[in-house]
């Protein structure tokens, strides 16, 4: 389904957009000089170029923002706008043409937003709160109607947009880190999580479903520089949720020579990792220690995150019911949000937190109830998509890329709390595709097998490799 527009609202857009600039530099000079203003007039010149093509435009440069939100580009404030620009032209659309029904998924999602709203009345962190909740609200609502259309009619090409964007990020990232030296997420952990939960998963899927020899070696590239930029993050949870994936996905998929494969190669990657560029906390050349307990072998696997757990326990009982506050309490993976009012403040920040306990924390157990109802409607879609793959053995089954990122991303959110940080770009990214997910999850049927709709349309999609060779 596609937006319409009046054919003259391009030309009459971009002419109002030039008086409007030259407005500025002329009679607003000063407009142009404040990050904020300017992270607006990006935001605006941005949302002209992709709203007339929602559908296909919208999605990457939702996330794009959220990502450059991390940087030093002045997008703090303009990511909340495209959210809610997002959220209502998605309603607005869906609305208007044919409506994409909405089922127990969404339903439980509303009451995650009601519980947040329910603790925001907790007094202290209120007005935090309420701004939280907010920012939920815009997420669940693009969710569970833009993104659908992002996907809606146009699944295999959403995914080879995803394969070749989730690969540009790898050699980028692999430059910005090997070579220039850069930093460019700021914390090792939310390279590892992106690593992690995105890449590692998605490039696997795009290697075993790839036929055409020079598309596969390119990804399989990929896929290496992703498995050691995850290794140098020594981000023991992002390892650990990509392991589990990445296995489960060999193992549904019956690739048992290509498991054995990965393993040793993650094995010797680890090793070299440690080898060259050992974690600064290392006093021993042991890769078991440099990955396990980062130096700290005396302390345990878990010493960094015991304190945080027992911190967020004792807060829990203090406060059983309806919790401090949705979002009030928050992981340093949603740091980088000090400088607006959808954040936590500096004194809430919290070091290696765990999603489901923060959630806990922040709405009590009473609100937790829809929080971890949704979180297991997740887990349930992915087990279905999983079960379906493993018994048809059919890789090009389109929900498994997607299905394969809940289940890291499940894991990952178990030793850090960005599941519900909507500021945090993956958190964006983790719940548009679960609510993605949902559409593709019914009977077989509904979704024939990408082989037999070979034939019928977008043959250009074999130049990104998606598609099986013909034979």
């Amino acid at each position: 389904m596609n937006s319409r527009l009046p054919k003259m609202s391009l030309p009459v857009s971009i002419a109002l957009g030039f008086f409007f600039a030259v407005y500025l530099v002329i009679f607003r000079p000063g407009y142009l000089l404040r990050t904020e203003y300017l992270g607006i007039l990006i935001s605006l010149e941005i949302l002209a170029v992709v709203l007339w093509k929602f559908e296909q435009r919208f999605f990457p440069v939702l996330i794009l923002i959220f990502l450059g939100a991390t940087t030093t580009l002045p997008l703090q404030s303009a990511r909340w706008f495209i959210l809610c620009v997002g959220a209502l032209a998605g309603c607005v659309i869906c609305f208007r043409g044919s409506r994409r029904p909405l089922g127990t998924f969404h339903c439980v999602a509303s009451f995650c937003v009601l519980a947040a709203l329910v603790s925001a009345t907790v007094p202290g962190y209120s007005s935090q709160a309420i701004l939280k909740t907010l920012s939920l609200l815009l997420l669940f609502l693009y969710g569970s109607f833009g993104a659908r259309l992002a996907v809606a009619g146009r699944e295999r090409q959403f995914l080879a947009g995803l394969l070749l964007s989730c690969e540009i990020m790898i050699y980028l990232l692999a430059i910005t880190y090997f070579i220039l030296r850069v930093e460019f997420l700021g914390n090792p952990n939310a390279l590892g999580a992106v690593m992690g939960v995105m890449a590692l998963p998605l490039m696997l899927w795009g290697f075993i479903v790839c036929e055409q020899a020079m598309v596969r070696r390119r990804r399989g590239l990929a896929f290496l520089l992703a498995l050691f930029l995850l290794l140098s993050s020594y981000s023991r949870a992002s390892i650990a949720a990509a392991g589990v994936s990445c296995v489960l996905l060999c193992l549904v998929l019956r690739r048992y020579n290509l498991l054995i494969k990965v393993c040793v190669v993650s094995a010797l990657g680890a090793v070299l990792i440690a080898t060259i560029a050992p974690p600064q906390e290392q006093t021993s050349q042991s890769v078991t220690s440099a990955f396990l307990y980062k130096g700290h072998q005396n302390a345990g696997i878990m010493d960094s995150r015991a304190s945080i757990w027992a911190q967020t326990l004792a807060t829990i009982h203090e406060h059983p019911w309806f919790g401090t506050g949705f979002g009030t309490l928050t992981a340093s993976l949603d740091a980088g949000e000090t400088s607006d009012q959808f954040t936590s403040s500096s004194a809430t920040t919290r070091e290696h937190g765990d999603s489901y306990l923060a959630v806990m924390e922040g709405v009590g157990l009473l609100g937790a109830v829809p929080f971890l109802t949704l979180v297991l409607l997740v887990a349930v879609n992915a087990a279905k998509v999983f079960l379906r793959a493993r018994k048809t053995r059919d890789p090009f089954t389109l929900a498994l890329p997607i299905a394969a990122i809940m289940v890291a991303g499940l894991v990952n959110a178990g030793f850090e709390d960005w599941l519900f940080a909507v500021g945090f770009y993956l958190c964006v990214f983790f719940w548009s595709l679960a609510f993605i997910l949902v559409d593709l999850v019914p009977a077989r049927e509904t979704y024939p097998a990408y082989s037999t709709v070979l034939s019928s349309s977008l043959p250009r999609m074999d130049s990104f490799g998606l598609a099986p060779s013909a034979r």
